[in-house]
């Protein structure tokens, strides 16, 4: 059966029993049937699977379902024609991670703690959704798209499976800090695939939306001028894999699937482009869906205000789990019967304007009608009668506005936690990585001017000409881009994060000395600004002055002895040196704060045999071959700490394979060798031949050794 329109094309309430819908996933295309539950009933049941899906960066007007005519979004339209749709739905702040720290607590910002990207974590003593279900027999996983939910920032708590790794070949994580939809949907279907018929808790995070936007082919193609767009018609896309997954393996009508946008997207309103400086609809509203067909009705609408923070509860509440203590959000199963018709209040923030730029934090509620902005021009808006909030009544109302502040005040005391504010240093890739999307912020980086602070809103050209650079740099106009960067040095001489643009700039275009001399500039204004240290240790090391970048990387370790990239820095210096003993401390160290790291693993044990402790190396990289079987580099490795230990007939098998895996002029030569070691020798000029034959390097001493080596056992040979 088709899904049930009105005839203006909108979706419509059904007041009577839908028999089924229809879903189209773009992805498969195939048809998904499934039978629907009766309108306005909402049937409890305990054990029932949850699939969470967060879209990062949506604005719920561009979406087919909530009236956007250019949308090609089949897979959630018709999730929302099969399920409820919340018509006003809203996220506390502009910003992945404080959004998501309230989906997966129940709370707002002002208690969970977290205010902004990459400088936080969640506070392990909450509780989270996800450990509900697991304390009650859930199988656990999430499958998440970018750094900034990142296991570190610990929305990990509860799940089995974590999967944030986007790429472990590298020591320090530089763009693959993302991956997309299609990657994302395709992790969780294999973890689906090997679940049996456990029950289970998932959440899929989706980052594809996000800038810079460049949709893949054939949205790229399809979406000419709107690659925004494009980005969510192939979000969709992957997502309608989930979709006919489910579907294939009888879980789609046993499984709440929940849909929710983090935040929305400035596109050029109110002066600002991407998201994080403003709370204005636009950043704030966001898509909001349930379904659950044995359990939900099919094309139910709901018009009242809800929150990000009523997820947990909602879940909870129909699978029979208890609720959470200390929850701030409420239950919307109420409102899906048409038991409550009520807004809910509101709470709005957003602190990345302090934290990057030094202007002033912006707080707001919504209450009613009524959009209340706290900052130092206070705003007012009627969001019913004036959607774009474009006349500010602040002034003109102030009875109105009067009681939208103490509203304010009164939720800030009764809500606001008392847990401990827990902050973290970035990485410098972490650093580089925010900075790239458009924001960073905290570490001392801000030195805040005396008196009031500015305005935000009064800032957007500031913010235009930092925005100009990042797209100018997007675009290739490389020219353009230093003249901003240069520029917002000149207007905020007192942000670290503004040399830190520029000299990232420099450096990647090669101009590594003019990027150190301009993080030293900033040293000189801000020498408390953690992260140019940090950055500057990098750029030292490039140069080739080591024992700078030693000092740089130890003077950030005083700041914080576990800053991963400076631990890694301070062993790579004493690696180069020698000095392997220094090495392996440093290593070690940067294994307890990232275990996962695959390189810095490998690194760990090359430098612990090179320091004398050979079998605790080779213990090492038996542990990462076995997580790793198709890598070739630990077999490359372990042949060599084998022969070093004598132990030639395990250098050969590992060397056999580290062959077989990557046929390379590395794996060649090294196999060779250790094939004339143990009598091998025709054997061993064959592969000492075929590295000859491909290295790319040019007449090195090892190529040259290589020929008369080659030439001897040749005539041994004969």
């Amino acid at each position: 059966m088709s899904i049930r329109k009105k005839r203006n094309g909108r979706l419509g309430r059904s007041k009577r029993r839908i028999a089924s819908v229809l879903l189209i996933p773009a992805a498969a295309g195939i048809s998904l049937v499934l039978s629907a539950g009766a309108a306005d009933k909402v049937k409890k049941e305990a054990g029932l699977n949850v699939l969470l899906v967060t879209l990062d960066t949506t604005r719920a007007d561009r979406l087919g379902c909530y009236g956007f005519a250019k949308a090609r979004t089949p897979n959630l339209d018709s999730l929302a024609a099969g399920g409820v749709r919340f018509a006003n739905a809203y996220c506390p702040a502009p910003m992945t991670l404080p959004s998501h720290c309230s989906i997966l607590t129940g709370t707002y910002p002002i208690y969970h703690k977290v205010h902004n990207n990459g400088t936080y974590y969640l506070n392990p003593e909450i509780l989270t959704l996800t450990e509900r279900f697991k304390e009650n027999g859930y199988r656990t996983a999430a499958f998440v798209s970018s750094f900034n939910v990142d296991s570190r920032f610990g929305t990990d708590k509860g799940f089995e499976v974590y999967d944030d790794t986007y790429g472990r070949d590298e020591m320090i994580k530089t763009f693959r800090s993302e991956r997309s939809a299609a990657d994302t949907s395709a992790a969780f279907i294999g973890w689906l695939d090997g679940l049996g018929g456990a029950k289970f808790f998932s959440w899929i995070h989706y980052y594809d939306p996000h800038m810079p936007y460049r949709p893949p082919s054939p949205f790229r193609e399809q979406f000419p001028g709107d690659p925004y767009d494009g980005e969510i018609a192939s979000m969709d896309h992957a997502f309608g894999a989930v979709l006919a997954k489910l579907k294939d393996k009888n879980l789609l009508d046993k499984t709440l699937i929940v849909v929710a946008g983090d935040h929305g997207e400035a596109l050029g309103e109110k002066g600002e482009v991407d998201h994080g400086v403003l709370i204005y609809d636009v950043s704030m509203r966001i898509p909001f869906i349930f379904f659950a067909p044995r359990n939900l009705p099919a094309g139910k609408v709901v018009d009242a205000r809800v929150r990000l923070i009523d997820i947990m509860p909602t879940i909870l509440d129909l699978a029979r789990l208890p609720s959470v203590k200390n929850v701030q959000g409420a239950s919307l199963l109420p409102f899906i019967e048409g038991k409550r018709t009520d807004d809910l209040t509101c709470y709005l923030e957003s602190y990345y304007p302090l934290e990057t730029y030094g202007w002033s934090e912006l707080v707001g509620v919504i209450d009613k009608d009524w959009k209340y902005i706290r900052a130092p021009r206070p705003e007012l808006y009627n969001i019913k009668t004036d959607k774009d909030e474009n006349r500010n009544l602040y002034e003109s109302d102030p009875q109105t506005a009067a009681a939208l502040r103490k509203k304010l005040d009164d939720l800030l005391r009764e809500n606001t936690s008392n847990l401990v504010l827990s902050r973290r240093k970035m990485s410098l890739v972490e650093e580089e990585r925010l900075r790239s999307l458009g924001y960073v912020g905290g570490d001392g980086a801000v030195k805040l001017p005396k008196g009031p602070l500015p305005d935000p809103k009064d800032k957007m050209g500031e913010f235009r000409i930092l925005m100009g650079a990042v797209q100018s740099e997007w675009n290739g106009d490389m020219a353009a881009a230093e003249k901003n960067y240069r520029e917002m040095i000149r207007l905020a001489p007192d942000v670290a994060w503004r040399y830190l643009d520029l000299a990232i700039f420099l450096s990647k275009n090669n101009r590594v000395s003019e990027a150190a001399a301009v993080l030293e500039q900033g040293l000189t204004r801000l020498p408390d600004a953690f992260p140019l240290y940090s950055r500057l240790a990098h750029f030292y090391m490039r140069l080739g002055k080591l024992q700078e970048a030693l000092d740089m990387s130890r003077a950030a370790l005083r700041m914080d002895p576990r800053y991963f990239d400076a631990l890694v820095i301070a062993a790579a210096v004493e690696d180069v040196r020698g000095n392997w003993a220094e090495s392996v401390k440093y290593y070690k160290t940067a294994l307890d704060v990232e275990p996962e790291n695959l390189m810095v693993g490998m690194k760990y044990a090359y430098a612990l045999a090179a320091a004398g402790s050979g079998e605790e190396a080779a213990a090492i990289d038996e542990a990462l071959k076995r997580d790793n079987p198709k890598d070739f580099r630990i077999y490359l490795d372990l042949g060599v700490i084998y022969t070093s230990l004598g132990k030639l007939d395990l250098a050969e098998e590992n060397l056999a394979r580290a062959v077989e895996i990557s046929p390379s002029p590395e794996t060649h030569f090294n196999y060779a060798v250790i094939l004339e070691r143990v009598g091998k020798l025709a054997e061993a000029a064959k592969h000492l031949r075929l590295y000859l034959q491909q290295t790319p390097e040019g007449e090195t001493q090892r190529k040259a050794e290589a020929r008369k080596a080659l030439a001897d056992w040749e005539k041994r040979l004969r």
